[in-house]
């Protein structure tokens, strides 16, 4: 497979994920929706800080997406339209683009898995991050091998975001993050 389309087709299951009511739209609802469902697998209460940070960081990224690419923040999109609009503001990009787009919501769910509180991820971490976001059939030390590219046994959001850039760029196979 082509990167090209690899990366489209990840785009599409980006799209899915996004799409909470199945109706063959997305907007900025919701990705409060994913959100809230993301906390509330954490066993997080909705009003705690930590979970708060989440649940403003999904919804900021629609609106910095949508006002990059001159669209209305309370606009639905297609997925050809959601694949495009991404494609523009983060493929396009490289990792300039990964990280303005998605650096806070990783942020947020790093700040919402770190049990020890030391702004990293460490492998138990990691799992339990996979099962929140629905990715439990992902062999969990693979990837965090394919994540943690300082080999240090813990992932920084400087990691993090650079493997959903490689990944979304169909550079690393490892399907990650619930971002």
């Amino acid at each position: 497979m082509s990167n090209k389309t690899a990366q489209a087709e990840r785009l599409r299951q980006r799209f899915a994920l996004y799409d909470t009511d199945g109706d063959g739209r997305i907007e900025r609802g919701d990705l409060e929706a994913e959100a809230r469902r993301i906390v509330e697998a954490f066993g997080e209460e909705e009003n705690s800080p930590k979970a708060q940070a989440l649940l403003h960081a999904y919804p900021h990224m629609w609106d910095y997406m949508m006002q990059q690419a001159g669209r209305d923040a309370g606009e639905a999109l297609t997925v050809e339209q959601f694949v495009e609009i991404a494609d523009a503001q983060m493929l396009s990009k490289g990792a300039v683009g990964f990280s303005a787009v998605l650096r806070p919501s990783i942020r947020a769910m790093v700040d919402l898995c770190d049990i020890d509180g030391d702004g990293q991820v460490d492998p138990q971490e990691f799992r339990k991050w996979l099962g929140a976001i629905g990715s439990d059939r992902i062999d969990a030390d693979e990837a965090f091998r394919q994540v943690d590219t300082d080999g240090n046994g813990r992932l920084s959001v400087d990691e993090l975001v650079a493997a959903v850039g490689k990944y979304h760029a169909g550079e690393l196979d490892a399907p990650l993050l619930g971002v």
